[in-house]
């Protein structure tokens, strides 16, 4: 018997911290099914509020304190606050296990993970989400990258309560036009709005790094989707992405995140896999 054979017949054991859109979402397709994995166990703050629709899925997880989840899982999905992503992935890289991250950004605070995962052979893996062509800005990475400039458009409520526009005083609740709202780096956007720009920072770490990656961001009143366009100057290619995103029950997360959440475990033991 392969090794691949012997992982699918045992099948994976997956674990997922936090029941908002994209963790339900990856839940029911698990527990529907997908070649090689199992959903384990799951972790969310206010257990009770999930208990009703835990118990309509046909197999129910276990409910654990995240500490716990590497006790019984060998792949993590981290869709919680950002401030909660250290003690998430930590223990699962430390034992050489397999950490998705959802909440990109706040890998640029916590950079020492990506360290403790290689002493320990584990992985930190950070799906395309809301973005494409992650795997073109990857490979023009291999060679030469000149210039990732990145220009995001937003519905008011999707950007609403961010501390970059709390900390500058900016309010957005009353605009009748577009307003540009920051203009900086992927790492200065990432500390500015943890909940809303991930997608950048996942950008930033298949391209040139947070520091080069520049973001324009525009709160727009007659928006009802999450627009990003990003444009790539390098020296194997010169492209350019541009996607709207359908916001999710979350006004500040797509509705693809989770779909792309989804596509990854599906290519886990997939016998075609296209795409890096």
């Amino acid at each position: 018997m392969t090794g691949l054979a012997k992982r699918s017949e045992n099948r994976l054991q997956v674990a997922i911290a936090g029941l908002g859109s994209i963790g339900k979402g990856a839940a029911e397709a698990l527990d529907a099914g997908i070649e090689g994995l199992v959903l384990a166990a799951v972790s969310a703050q206010n257990p009770e509020k999930h208990h009703n629709w835990l118990g309509r899925l046909k197999t129910p997880p276990a409910v654990l304190p995240i500490e716990r989840l590497s006790d019984v899982a060998n792949i993590v999905i981290e869709c919680a606050p950002a401030k909660l992503v250290r003690s998430i992935v930590a223990p699962f890289v430390t034992q050489g296990k397999t950490a998705i991250v959802l909440s990109a950004g706040a890998l640029l605070e916590n950079e020492d993970l990506i360290e403790l995962a290689r002493e320990n052979g584990g992985q930190i893996v950070v799906p395309t989400g809301a973005l494409i062509g992650l795997d073109a800005v990857t490979a023009a990475a291999v060679g030469e990258i000149r210039s990732v400039p990145m220009v995001t458009r937003k519905p008011v409520q999707g950007l609403a309560g961010a501390p970059y526009l709390v900390a500058n005083n900016i309010d957005i609740d009353s605009i009748k036009e577009p307003l540009k709202i920051f203009d900086g780096t992927a790492r200065e956007a990432a500390r500015g709005f943890p909940a809303n720009l991930n997608v950048a920072v996942a950008l930033s770490l298949a391209g040139i790094g947070p520091d080069r990656t520049r973001l324009e961001i525009w709160a727009d009143p007659a928006l009802t989707r999450n627009v990003h366009r990003v444009e790539v100057e390098s020296d194997s290619a010169r492209f350019s992405m541009s996607i709207e995103n359908v916001p999710s029950e979350n006004p500040k997360t797509g509705r693809i995140t989770a779909l792309s959440v989804i596509a990854l475990l599906r290519k886990q033991f997939a016998p075609l896999r296209v795409g890096t």
